[in-house]
């Protein structure tokens, strides 16, 4: 029997999972990444090497925990964090620690970009306009403010590739992955030459771009040897953590959207043609699925959110659920389930580093809104999961000026877990939330495009209608749905009201 592997490069830990061909999963493992590093506010960086010990441990946990060898594994599908840039010199050492996708210091090379560019032609030539969180301003930055290490460099590899490097001695990217770097046409699904010559950047330090489904290379015998991986298993091109969440949850149709909350939060539609948003406020890309695109609204703070405040407030949590025996989250969203829904008034805004969807501020900060001295830590917890929820629903709202079909909404995610947070994701969004029988994410994804890629299904879509399957509906609670709607208008008009003075502090702090 040949099972397929999924490996997912995320912010946190590194996660691979292995799955029958019917999609039940048969073994899964985490790994975690040492802490993010964050030497300024707003910038963030992880070790490449991190990434490649993480995967090591991952896949080899995984196949103990499956029972199995290596060799039952017959093909491997890549996935990780979108925009992160790892920089190799000609002997193929990594040259800097990696800023990823949530760092936000490149705003000057935003400007730059947008300056030198055009912002109609970067929507043109790239579907997307220049954001911090992307690929190309932090090469930019990089060549400016460290000169010395960007002429060093001979390849810029997004996460997952770095590790797809490890794993075969191959360089390669897929085009979901590409379009996060503000270098790839995603109409034509090929890098622009346009843009690379307008910003200057050496075309030979992209890697070669394919579909997601694509072969990439082979495991070598070095890496069998570390990994416990068959030398020779197939590695396909996989996809970014977006699209193969996407993947993994079935939204390969029309209609069909994706609520993903991880570390950031993602609302994500399919569509069979590129749909732009000529503001710029959600991303264009390629889906996983050939010739398929996809729009992907962002808020950079989900899980960030409830994590900074276990980390800064939450020592009474962690020390009772390690007396109980407990998960200290599973504390917090108790404390928050305590509470009725619209947090007594309290807003908060998860805008902890930043924000993309809908405001695209670099300088955006995070706040509470509406505190009396009647409020409770249930009440900043809860105000937290409904804050977020409020963001990702400025994505759908979008979603729909742009007529983009709305049916039905698939939970996913470590936030998904939450039956609280499900059902005030519902009740936000006023649509049915449903989950699926398998919550794998990325890694689950990245293993039904590795069947594809290896021939064990004919086609993305006959794997979604294969493996994935629906386990549970939540239906808006209409009480909810009509308090909600209340919040949602003052929340919406929160962030303008104050966007200068956030601007002005975090100048002074900058």
């Amino acid at each position: 029997m040949s099972y397929l592997m999924g490996i997912d490069v995320g912010t946190t830990g590194t996660r691979a999972v292995i799955i029958h061909p019917n999609g039940s999963v048969k073994g899964a493992a985490t790994e975690d990444h040492a802490p993010m590093r964050m030497p300024k506010p707003g910038w963030a960086e992880q070790s490449p090497e991190d990434w490649w010990r993480a995967t090591i441990a991952a896949v080899r946990a995984a196949l103990e925990r499956a029972g199995i060898k290596g060799s039952s594994i017959g093909a491997i599908g890549l996935s990780g964090q979108m925009h992160g840039v790892t920089l190799l010199d000609k002997l193929n050492a990594v040259i800097r620690p990696a800023i990823i996708w949530c760092d936000q210091r490149t705003q000057k090379q935003c400007d730059w970009i947008t300056s030198r560019v055009g912002a109609a032609r970067l929507i043109q030539w790239v579907s997307n306009p220049a954001l911090t969180g992307f690929s190309a301003p932090k090469l930019l930055w990089i060549r400016e403010n460290e000169p010395q290490l960007y002429e060093r460099a001979a390849h810029a590899l997004l996460p997952k590739d770095f590790v797809r490097f490890k794993l075969t001695g191959e360089f390669a990217t897929d085009v979901s992955d590409a379009s996060g770097t503000l270098l790839l046409n995603v109409t034509k699904r090929c890098w622009s030459t346009e843009v690379m010559d307008k910003l200057q950047i050496d075309r030979k330090l992209m890697p070669p771009v394919f579909e997601s489904v694509a072969a990439t290379g082979q495991v070598t015998s070095e890496t069998a040897v570390l990994t416990g991986l068959r030398a020779g298993t197939p590695v396909v091109a996989g996809a970014g953590d977006q699209a193969a969440s996407a993947v993994g949850n079935g939204i390969v149709s029309t209609g069909l959207i994706s609520s993903t909350l991880g570390t950031s939060g993602v609302i994500f539609a399919y569509t069979d043609a590129p749909r732009t948003d000529p503001h710029g406020r959600v991303h264009t890309f390629c889906h996983a699925v050939p010739n398929k695109w996809h729009v992907m609204g962002v808020t950079q703070g989900a899980g960030l959110s409830l994590r900074w405040f276990r980390e800064q407030f939450g020592e009474c949590e962690a020390g009772y659920a390690r007396r109980v025996s407990l998960d200290p989250y599973e504390v917090m969203i108790r404390e928050a389930d305590g509470i009725p829904p619209g947090s007594g008034g309290v807003l908060f805004l998860p805008y902890l580093m930043g924000e993309r969807t809908p405001h695209l501020d670099a300088l955006a900060r995070g706040m509470w809104f509406g505190l009396t001295a009647g409020h409770t830590r249930g009440h900043l917890l809860r105000s937290i999961l409904e804050g977020v929820a409020f963001s990702l629903r400025d994505s759908v709202e979008i979603l729909k000026g742009l007529k983009i079909p709305v049916r039905q909404v698939r939970a996913s995610g470590g936030g998904s877990r939450s039956s609280l947070w499900r059902q005030i994701q519902a009740d936000i969004y006023g649509e049915e939330l449903v989950t699926l029988r398998e919550s794998e994410g990325s890694a689950y994804g990245a293993a039904m495009l590795a069947g594809v890629g290896s021939k064990v299904y004919s086609t993305v879509e006959e794997a979604a209608k294969r493996t994935v399957k629906v386990s549970e509906r939540i239906t808006p609670i209409a009480e909810n749905v009509e308090r909600y709607n209340e919040l949602y208008s003052v929340y919406r008009r929160l962030y303008p009201a104050v966007r200068s003075l956030s601007h002005e502090l975090a100048n002074m702090n900058n």
